[in-house]
């Protein structure tokens, strides 16, 4: 399972930059959803979005789920290409499978780091 150190995690599984503010699903996630075969964003351009509103929806071959903001700001950009290649996700969770990206102006309490999160993942197993 890949877990990026300069990330931060959250107990549902989504992921936070906050240098870039680019947030996503993890991989972990994305491996329990499978195969991701739609995805819609909840927010828009110019938003302001708090910690813990819905962003994104997402549906693969065995489940829908909502991606929830591990961070608040406004959002500055939405990942229009998931739109006709969902896929991404499953293929490049923390690259060109992001969701939302927003200027950080709050984040959660809850926030994990890589090795936390490493760790949460591991005991749910």
């Amino acid at each position: 399972m890949n877990i990026p150190s300069n990330l931060k995690y959250t107990k549902s599984d989504e992921w936070v930059d906050l240098e870039s503010g680019k947030m996503g699903l993890t991989d972990y996630a994305q491996d329990q959803l499978s195969d991701i075969v739609f995805v819609e964003a909840l927010v828009d351009a110019d938003d302001d979005i708090a910690v813990g509103d819905g962003i994104s929806e997402v549906e693969s071959v065995k489940a829908s789920a909502e991606v929830y903001a591990p961070a608040g700001g406004k959002v500055v950009a939405i990942n229009e290409d998931l739109g006709d290649a969902p896929e991404v996700i499953n293929s490049d969770p923390y690259g060109a499978g992001w969701l939302v990206q927003v200027e950080v102006s709050s984040q959660s309490d809850e926030l994990m780091d890589a090795a936390a999160y490493e760790k949460y993942c591991a005991d749910r197993d």
